[in-house]
C-alpha cells in the first residue's frame, strides 16, 4: 500500500479480528473443497496469494485437508484505485499453464472484490481452460460490482464511499494484517 497517499486512514479490522474472519472463511472453503476430487486454491497476486496460504493452513488445521495452491497474476487497478489497464491484464505462468483443470474445483482467492472486471477475467480464463467448477473467496466485498460476478465466500462486506480506498494489509507485503479505509480529500 502507498501510505503516502493524502487522506485519513481508519483501521476497521485488526489481526485478531481478521483471524476470526479467516477461520469462518476456511470453514466455508472446506465445505466447497472437501467433496471435490481435485480441489485447488488459486491465489490472485499479490495479496490473494498469502490469503490463499492462510486459508490453506486453516483448512489443513481445522479440517485435516491439504489443498494444493497456485497463483495467477491479474492487474487492472493500482492500490489507490487508479486504472492501470483498460482491459484486465492476466499473466499466465507455468504453474497454472501446465495443470490440467478439467476435473478441478478451483477456489479463487483475492483480497477485494471491487467492480468485478478482474474477477470476470479470471473466471473466463479458468472456464476456457476447462475447470468445471469455479468458486470465489474474497476477504472484502465492496458491494459495488458492475459486472454479473459474485464471491461465494465473503469475509467482510464493506459499503464505503466510492472515493474511499479499502486497503487490505497482508503480510508479507505489509507488516501488520489489517483492513484500513483511506478517505481521500
Amino acid at each position: 500500500m502507498d501510505h503516502n497517499l493524502p487522506g485519513e486512514r481508519f483501521c476497521l479490522y485488526n489481526a485478531a479480528q481478521l483471524d476470526v474472519v479467516l477461520d469462518t472463511m476456511a470453514d466455508a472453503a472446506a465445505n466447497v473443497l472437501a467433496p471435490a476430487s481435485e480441489p485447488l486454491l488459486l491465489g490472485i497476486l499479490r495479496r490473494g496469494v498469502p490469503l490463499a496460504e492462510k486459508l490453506g493452513e486453516r483448512i489443513a488445521h481445522r479440517h485435516n485437508l491439504k489443498i494444493p495452491r497456485c497463483s495467477l497474476k491479474l492487474k487492472r487497478y493500482g492500490d489507490d484505485l487508479t486504472l492501470l489497464h483498460p482491459d484486465t491484464e492476466l499473466t499466465e505462468n507455468d504453474e497454472i499453464r501446465n495443470r490440467d483443470l478439467h476435473a478441478t474445483t478451483v477456489l479463487v482467492v483475492d483480497d477485494v472484490l471491487y467492480q468485478g472486471h478482474s474477477l470476470a477475467r479470471v473466471l473466463a480464463y479458468l472456464s476456457n481452460r476447462g475447470a468445471p467448477e469455479i468458486r470465489v473467496a474474497v476477504l472484502v466485498d465492496r458491494c459495488v460490482a458492475q459486472l454479473p460476478v459474485h464471491a461465494d465466500i465473503i469475509g467482510i462486506k464493506l459499503q464505503v464511499a466510492p472515493t474511499d480506498v479499502v486497503e487490505c494489509n497482508v503480510p508479507p507485503y505489509e507488516g501488520d494484517f489489517k483492513i484500513e479505509v483511506l478517505r481521500r480529500p
